[in-house]
């Protein structure tokens, strides 16, 4: 609950500065004098409501969405000595970080995969791969394991929801004021809105979103970093290295949604930027040399 305050409190004090800012330069005064008359303040707060609505319509739903699109199946009483395995392992784990204790489920893909999701630290699900179940053994599940409680005990969902949230509400914000400038400033459009606004405003939204996901990719690196520490110390720094490797040999292209995907394998170049996850050699390389 703190965590969501921070961060709608964070969301507001930004909106005030930008719309201090404005102010101060007189920007408003400028618009205005090109004829763009558009309520800021309003603009803002409208903006803040559609930004932050839809990442929390996501985010309450990602654990049914999960379900029914990964088609997990969710252990109410274990039927074999692998789910036993898994319920005890996920319960231990648990109580380490400190959390409560998640769902846990397994699904079918032959990729070794896992994500965790769910909108709390205590209302969580946990989620394996039967390919990963197949291709690892138990000290590097474990590993996986502990990554994912990690991510849960983080509130990394939460936090990527919010954030995600904040990057929506400046993306809707500059991309209306912009097609607003266009249309009057530059069209003339006098009553209304003319197509220019229109087409400006979608391209604005479409360049500003492919920026601002620089920025969300950036933070989700590091939090793999995080994350990969939390699953060392739960399950050991060897098998959580282990279970890099293991994944790293395996380079097998994710089939989950990227806001679901446990692990990532390598990109270079520009596409570095809009990477979710670090490369693994560089994640192993943090691990080995953390003392």
């Amino acid at each position: 609950m703190m965590r969501i305050f921070l961060f709608l409190a964070t969301n507001a004090a930004i909106l005030l500065a930008i719309s201090f800012i404005f102010n101060v330069l007189g920007l408003k005064s400028t618009l205005d004098a090109q004829g763009v008359n558009l309520n800021l303040d309003g603009l803002l707060m409208m903006s803040a409501i559609i930004g932050m609505t839809g990442s929390f319509i996501s985010l309450a739903m990602s654990k049914w969405s999960a379900k029914r699109t990964m088609g997990v199946h969710v252990i109410t009483h274990p039927e074999n000595q692998t789910e036993q395995w898994l319920l005890a392992t996920v319960t231990r784990q648990a109580q380490q970080a400190g959390i409560g204790m998640p769902e846990v489920g397994i699904f079918e893909a032959s990729e070794a995969n896992a994500f965790a999701t769910g909108m709390s630290r205590d209302s969580a699900l946990v989620a394996i791969s039967t390919g990963l179940l197949n291709n690892m053994d138990e000290d590097e599940v474990e590993a996986v394991i502990g990554h994912e409680l990690t991510h849960v005990a983080n509130g990394d969902m939460v936090t990527m929801a919010l954030m995600q949230g904040v990057v929506n509400t400046f993306v809707y914000f500059f991309a209306t004021v912009i097609g607003h400038v266009v249309d009057r400033a530059v069209f003339k459009t006098e009553r209304g809105y003319g197509p220019a606004y229109y087409i400006t405003q979608m391209a604005a939204q479409i360049a500003l979103s492919i920026l601002a996901s620089m920025l969300v990719m950036w933070f989700s690196r590091r939090r793999e970093f995080r994350a990969d520490a939390g699953g060392a110390k739960l399950a050991g720094r060897d098998k959580m290295i282990a279970a890099l490797r293991a994944l790293q040999r395996a380079h097998e292209p994710t089939a989950l949604p990227a806001q679901l995907a446990a692990f990532g394998i390598n990109g270079g170049g520009i596409s570095r930027l809009f990477m979710s996850h670090p490369p693994l050699e560089e994640r192993i390389a943090a691990l080995e040399n953390a003392r």
